[in-house]
């Protein structure tokens, strides 16, 4: 099979930032929204902004005191800054144009991946449109040429997606844990049937029936499934299965396609590495 390669796209991953700190350069209500996307990223974050503070800005610092530092100063920024907060990435949402880019140049010079709010050419990463419902997130990404499309696409997937897709996945995920307890090769012929198996439970179970799984369902699958290369029927372990597939509702054409190639975890941001 030939893979396909289409030049002009970003590079889309999900960026683990739990417990490790972010520069965000604002105060005002774009900050707003990158300081709650931060901190549901479970970020530490060091906020550099003078007071008056927006509201929202207000109140997550109190709820997440522990996770939040406020430098009260104006956005005057030196190479010192950067040493001092040794941040992972640096976000901007200031209306000054030239500070954010003389941020923008010491960040890059630093080699440290930059965001800057409504200027596409000094961004090292784009945000976009989140769809999220517990482990499950979809971006979706213009590369900055239209965020409202963006968010009328987001409309669109999420009045397509099943109730259950939150807690399917969270059943899956500890299902696929233990499996890997079971068989922990990687890359080899066993780790590579493992995800075959895998592959078939997600493809033949409902989103329904996978949320319906506890342990003893899993422990079943796993001894009488996996252990003989089969793949149980809901209907031989969960007591009240839906017995259909996980065919989603019927979608127009648009969003059909571009659901296709949504797999159950995407992110945000773009990941660069300092020397």
């Amino acid at each position: 099979m030939s893979t396909s390669v289409v030049p002009g796209a970003s590079l889309i991953i999900a960026w683990q930032l739990k417990n490790r700190r972010v520069l965000l350069v604002g105060g005002g209500e774009i900050a707003s929204q990158r300081l709650a996307a931060l901190l549901s990223a479970d970020a530490l974050v060091t906020i550099v902004a003078p007071s008056p503070l927006h509201p929202t800005i207000l109140s997550l610092i109190t709820q997440y005191e522990h996770r939040i530092t406020h430098i009260d100063r104006p956005f005057l920024f030196a190479p010192s800054d950067i040493d001092t907060v040794n941040p992972v990435m640096v976000l901007t949402a200031i209306s000054d144009v030239q500070v954010s880019r003389e941020i923008s140049q010491l960040c890059r010079t630093s080699r440290i991946p930059i965001n800057v709010a409504d200027d596409p050419p000094a961004c090292d990463f784009y945000f976009g449109a989140i769809v999220r419902r517990g482990p499950l997130q979809v971006m979706i990404s213009t590369n900055g040429n239209g965020p409202r499309i963006a968010a009328l696409v987001k409309d669109r997937i999420e009045q397509t997606l099943p109730e259950d897709v939150a807690m399917a996945i969270e059943k899956i995920g500890i299902l696929r844990q233990k499996l890997r307890e079971r068989a922990p090769d990687v890359g080899g012929k066993l780790g590579k049937r493992r995800m075959r198996w895998m592959t078939r439970i997600c493809n033949e179970w409902s989103f329904t029936d996978l949320a319906k799984m506890d342990q003893n369902t899993m422990d079943k699958l796993l001894d009488e499934g996996w252990e003989q290369d089969v793949i149980l029927r809901p209907r031989d372990v969960l007591p009240h299965s839906s017995h259909f597939n996980l065919t989603l509702p019927p979608l127009d054409n648009f969003v059909a396609g571009f659901l296709a190639g949504i797999c159950a975890a995407t992110a945000l941001g773009f990941i660069a590495f300092r020397r």
